[in-house]
């Protein structure tokens, strides 16, 4: 079992950045893809970006390609969506996600969720 606690959500204007964090418990972090989804308000869920378990390998969407950054810090259990140049569009809950599976790319449900993180972006 991982349990997963997300922080550095909040409320920012247009244009304005965020930096999400992630920290899971365990001693597997590295054995994991790390991943960040979001779900707006009446929409479903959708991945935003994908990190592999050594980093050297990311996917994102293409509508935060450019703007999001994911990264991990094995050492510390921890990963980061740095959230830059941030639209009303982006305006969600943030959820962090591991998987299991070492080509994972969120078109599936994860192995383990999150409890998600409100970003709210004003126009």
């Amino acid at each position: 079992q991982v349990q997963l606690v997300e922080s550095g959500g909040g409320l920012v204007q247009t244009g304005g950045s965020l930096k999400l964090l992630c920290t899971a418990s365990g001693r597997t972090f590295s054995t994991y893809v790390m991943c960040w989804f979001r779900q707006a308000p009446g929409k479903e869920r959708k991945v935003v970006a994908v990190m592999s378990r050594s980093g050297d390998r990311t996917f994102y969407a293409d509508s935060v390609k450019g703007r999001f950054t994911i990264s991990r810090d094995n050492a510390k259990n921890t990963v980061y969506l740095q959230m830059n140049n941030l639209k009303p569009d982006d305006t969600a809950v943030y959820y962090c996600a591991v998987d299991h599976r070492p080509y994972y790319r969120g078109t599936s449900d994860p192995t383990y969720w999150g409890q998600g993180t409100q970003v709210t972006v004003s126009s």
